[in-house]
């Protein structure tokens, strides 16, 4: 699979030879120049090859399928469905949907997003659009195997297949839908494939659906430039009162709070409201309606504070965000690169604070050996006391060092 890197900084969309149609819609959107990954797979893609691409939110990847699949749609009969894009989460398939339709407004090509939740009348209203014939379907594999198995849905003169986010969907246990869904496809096709990550389980994927492919690797496992990254050791007692001081004595207007567990998401939430913090908790136990109404209110500013697990930090993308705090340190140093990705993007500036406790140390060493660099560790406010000592070689207390019960603590190191 050869790195493609025959391109040019200086290239504008008009180079591409897109349809009249699909650049005014590019140009009601606000796109100016093709970010890199877009320079890169946009020729490709439009050159009929199958891709795997590693590129992660944030840099323009959606644009740089949906552009020339868009293309390729926009020159051809419209008689059945085109294109199949899958995606791990209901939010991202609305997210790439509502793309499909600012893009594709003044060329008149169709889509639906496809994904479960909700009640009847949510599958009932997809099931007529797909029978009444659409140009591209974006789909969560688990709705689209319901739609196939009921036979609503003919994927027979399907010509490309877009996996979006696909290391996040084999996390998730989609590895064997992935497969069925395929199966269902002509075997004469081209076949996408973006992933944040490259683990091996992503390249035999790869291997078995893909023909050929040519590869295009983005900039992976390096934060923005424009984040201003920070961390704060503290015990767990003290987490609480730090993001409540953070928020209160700062300007920020539009906040992601992460953490590992959903019931820390619900505590936290809870506390915070209490603390008269105006926050929403944003997580699986929603009904779709009450997920899209939180999204809307933190789209449009009425909402400054949501709290969500790993799954909020792909499945959104908001302009704007300006801090972004860890609650706790996620469990793979890849989520950490994804996290603090909510912020600083499209060449703007933002913080990304992450709390780190005595269990988590260890943990946070391996993103700051991902990242090549030293995280700057920030004082905590002298009302909260001594946080604990930074020792990533450590796992238990014993005595020494203060904390805010006035015990001491020693971290112990661990036997060879």
């Amino acid at each position: 699979m050869p790195l493609f890197k025959n391109y040019s900084n200086n290239l504008t969309f008009n180079d591409f030879n897109f349809d009249p149609q699909l650049l005014e819609g590019l140009q009601s959107m606000g796109y100016v120049k093709p970010t890199p990954i877009q320079a890169q797979a946009i020729p490709l893609i439009l050159q009929h090859k199958d891709l795997i691409a590693c590129a992660q939110t944030g840099t323009g990847k959606t644009a740089s399928y949906l552009l020339p699949v868009l293309q390729h749609i926009s020159i051809s009969d419209k008689k059945h469905t085109k294109a199949l894009i899958l995606a791990p989460t209901r939010e991202l398939a609305q997210q790439i949907d509502q793309q499909v339709e600012g893009l594709a407004y003044f060329a008149g090509i169709s889509s639906i997003a496809v994904y479960g939740g909700g009640d009847g009348m949510i599958y009932e209203q997809q099931r007529r659009a797909m029978m009444e014939g659409v140009d591209i379907v974006i789909a969560t594999p688990g709705r689209l195997i319901a739609h196939l198995a009921s036979g609503v849905i003919k994927l027979d003169h399907l010509q490309y297949l877009v996996l979006d986010e696909a290391d996040r969907m084999l996390d998730m246990g989609f590895y064997e839908d992935i497969l069925r869904i395929i199966s269902n496809l002509p075997k004469e096709r081209q076949t996408l494939l973006f992933s944040a990550t490259m683990p091996p389980k992503i390249r035999t994927l790869a291997n078995t659906i893909l023909k050929d492919p040519q590869q295009i690797n983005i900039a992976l496992s390096q934060p923005a430039a424009g984040i201003s990254q920070q961390v704060y050791m503290v015990y767990d007692n003290q987490k609480v009162e730090l993001i409540s001081t953070l928020l209160k004595g700062g300007d920020y207007k539009s906040v992601l709070i992460f953490c590992s567990r959903k019931e820390t998401v619900k505590d936290l939430n809870r506390t915070l409201r209490r603390e008269g913090i105006k926050s929403e908790a944003f997580h699986s136990d929603l009904e779709q309606e009450q997920r899209e109404t939180v999204l809307r209110a933190f789209k449009s500013r009425v909402l400054p504070v949501i709290i969500g697990t790993d799954v909020l930090s792909r499945g959104i993308d908001v302009e704007g965000i300006s801090l972004v705090i860890n609650f706790d340190v996620p469990p793979d140093p890849e989520d950490y690169i994804h996290r603090i990705g909510r912020t600083a993007r499209a060449e703007t500036t933002g913080t990304a604070i992450t709390f780190v406790n005595e269990k988590d140390q260890r943990r946070f060493s391996f993103i700051e050996n991902l990242i090549g660099k030293e995280i700057p560790r920030m004082t905590l406010p002298t009302e909260l006391g001594e946080g604990p000592v930074y020792s990533p070689t450590t796992r238990r207390p014993s005595t020494g060092g203060n904390n805010r019960n006035g015990k001491k603590k020693v971290w112990v190191k661990r036997k060879a």
